[in-house]
C-alpha cells in the first residue's frame, strides 16, 4: 500500500487551548496507526502553533504554518516571515489557499513568491489550487488549474521537487455552503492535475502527492479514496473532531486498501 495523506487546515477557528487539546487527543487516537502508511498534517492558526509544537510528536502529527510572506523580514504589520516560522521547528508551509486568493485577493505571480521562499528554507509546500463555479461552467477548468501550476510551482528545480505537495480544492466545494465535488468529477480533475505536473516535472511528478480537499466528509471520503489519481484527503470541518476524523482516516484507509492503493 502506498501512503496516503490526511490533513486538515484549522483556518481561525480554535484558540491556543481548544487546538491544544485538539491535537492530543487526535495524536493519542491516531497513535497506533502506521506513519509508514500515513502521513497526517494539521495547520492551526499563527498564534497556536508554539502550543501545537509542544505538545505533537513531529512523527506523528506534521504541524505547519497557513501561509507565509516572501521576505524575510521587513515593513510588512501582521504578516509572518518563513524564519519565524523556522524558529518554531514547523516544517510545512500551506500557500495559495482559496481564501488567500479570493478574500485576500492573492495573485498566482504572489502565490509563486511564497512557494519559492518556502521551499528555500526546506519547508514541504503544500499549494492550494482550485477553479470557481464561473469558470467551471465556462469549461475553463484545465486552463485555470496549469496557470495556477504553471505560476505556482515556476521556481522548482529537481532538487526541490520532493518539498512540493498540491490540494485540490474547488472554490465552489469548500466552506459551509460548499458542495462537494462528485466523485467523477474529482477523479477526472486530479488525472488532469498528474498530467499537468508530468508536463512540468517529467518523471519526478510521481513523487508529488495530490490531494482531494472540498467538503469532504464521511459520506464521500471513502469513494475519494478510492480514485488513482488521489493520494490523500484535505479534510474541512469533518476532521475538527479527532474522534471523528480518526474514524474517516481508519475507513479511508481500508477503502484505499481494498481498492489496490
Amino acid at each position: 500500500m502506498k501512503k496516503l495523506y490526511f490533513g486538515s487546515n484549522l483556518k481561525m477557528y480554535k484558540t491556543p487551548t481548544e487546538t491544544e487539546l485538539y491535537l492530543q487527543d487526535l495524536q493519542e487516537r491516531t497513535k497506533d496507526i502506521s506513519r509508514e502508511e500515513i502521513e497526517l498534517f494539521i495547520l492551526p492558526s499563527f498564534v497556536c502553533l508554539e502550543r501545537a509544537m509542544h505538545v505533537t510528536d513531529a512523527d506523528l502529527i506534521r504541524i505547519g504554518a497557513q501561509t507565509l510572506h516572501w521576505e524575510e523580514e521587513g515593513q510588512f504589520t501582521g504578516e509572518v516571515s518563513a524564519r519565524m516560522i523556522e524558529d518554531l521547528g514547523l516544517t510545512m508551509v500551506m500557500v495559495g489557499h482559496s481564501e488567500r486568493r479570493h478574500v485576500f485577493g492573492e495573485t498566482d505571480a504572489e502565490e509563486a513568491k511564497r512557494v519559492q521562499t518556502a521551499l528555500q528554507h526546506g519547508f514541504i509546500t503544500l499549494l492550494c489550487i482550485g477553479e470557481t463555479a464561473e469558470e467551471k461552467e465556462m469549461d475553463a477548468t484545465e486552463d485555470v488549474l496549469r496557470e495556477q501550476l504553471k505560476v505556482g510551482l515556476s521556481s522548482v528545480t529537481p532538487e526541490t521537487v520532493g518539498q512540493v505537495r498540491v490540494a485540490y480544492e474547488p472554490v465552489w466545494s469548500i466552506g459551509v455552503n460548499g458542495t462537494p465535488a462528485s466523485a467523477e468529477y474529482a477523479g477526472k480533475v486530479h488525472a488532469t492535475i498528474k498530467k499537468i505536473l508530468e508536463e512540468l516535472f517529467g518523471e519526478a511528478a510521481a513523487g508529488i502527492p495530490v490531494l482531494y480537499g472540498g467538503s469532504v466528509n464521511p459520506d464521500n471520503a471513502c469513494d475519494l479514496i478510492a480514485l488513482p489519481a488521489v493520494d490523500g484527503l484535505y479534510v474541512g470541518r469533518a476532521a475538527w473532531d479527532a474522534e471523528k476524523f480518526d474514524r474517516l482516516i481508519r475507513e479511508a484507509m481500508v477503502k484505499a486498501k481494498e481498492a489496490g492503493k
